[in-house]
């Protein structure tokens, strides 16, 4: 199955971690319905491994292995292409062989190594914008990927730290960045909205209710796509519990956002 991240808009969505099968398949149908309803490139995404935690007993899901065979359900029963992260240069080959998409996180997109391995699997790959980054700081990771052998490389903004337990979000990245890297740019909305190590028990908390306004922003600042973290019971998720977005509004707000996305493109913007 193949995957292409020049077929904007499109979205990549899915819980935090890899859950159960049942909440699995849930989130994985919802996306599939919702992909066909509008014509969207949807790509579904869970985490085997949460490595960067803000405690070392915080919740890190299943593991390499137990998590790629619960991808692979995903994927057999939705028919849905699927991303992961990966946090060590051992974890990519493996990985690759079960999803279309590796993904680095924002804290790892300087890591030589990881970049490298990623790209030698020769899938796309998708690297979060490090949150003390400028946006032309990118250009090094995109070129690390590439010049290991990933054609299909992805940025994204997930917004940047202001103080101590904040991030903003400027809408001006996305030009910034597509500018000097050269590749499509995306707009994580769940993360963008994180308040790191201010949730119950030092987790990191979060301000849900900015999701719609800052992805409308994004959609007509110039994002060729949006990455959602979506949950049936947030308030239940093991991970990320305060910016998962409620699986049964995700329809309207990407009604909205798509929308607001083609309008801002007819009008000459974005």
């Amino acid at each position: 199955m193949s995957w292409t991240f020049d077929r904007s808009p499109f979205l990549i969505a899915g819980p935090c971690m890899v859950e159960g099968d049942e909440l699995m398949l849930r989130v994985g149908e919802a996306l599939a319905a919702l992909s066909a309803r509008r014509r969207l490139p949807i790509c579904f995404k869970a985490s085997f491994d949460k490595a960067n935690r803000s405690r070392g007993g915080g919740a890190r899901g299943p593991g390499l292995d137990e998590g790629l065979r619960a991808l692979e359900r995903v994927r057999a029963a939705t028919g849905l292409p699927i991303l992961t992260d990966i946090h060590e240069a051992a974890q990519a080959a493996p990985a690759a062989e079960v999803v279309d998409i590796l993904q680095i996180p924002a804290f790892l997109c300087r890591q030589t190594d990881l970049l490298v391995a990623a790209g030698r699997t020769g899938k796309p790959v998708n690297v979060k914008k490090g949150q003390w980054m400028q946006p032309e700081g990118m250009l090094g990771a995109v070129e690390k990927v590439k010049g290991a052998g990933s054609r299909e490389v992805a940025v994204t903004e997930r917004g940047t730290f202001f103080g101590y337990g904040d991030l903003v979000v400027d809408m001006r990245s996305f030009p910034r960045m597509r500018a000097a890297t050269g590749v499509p740019v995306i707009f994580d909305a769940t993360h963008s909205v994180q308040q790191p190590g201010q949730g119950e028990g030092g987790a990191s908390g979060g301000l849900r209710h900015f999701i719609p306004p800052l992805i409308a922003a994004a959609a007509v600042s110039g994002a060729d796509g949006f990455f959602l973290e979506t949950h049936p019971d947030p308030a239940r998720a093991p991970s990320d519990a305060a910016t998962q977005w409620p699986l049964d509004q995700l329809d309207a707000l990407m009604d909205r956002t798509l929308d607001l996305w083609a309008r801002a493109r007819e009008a000459g913007g974005a």
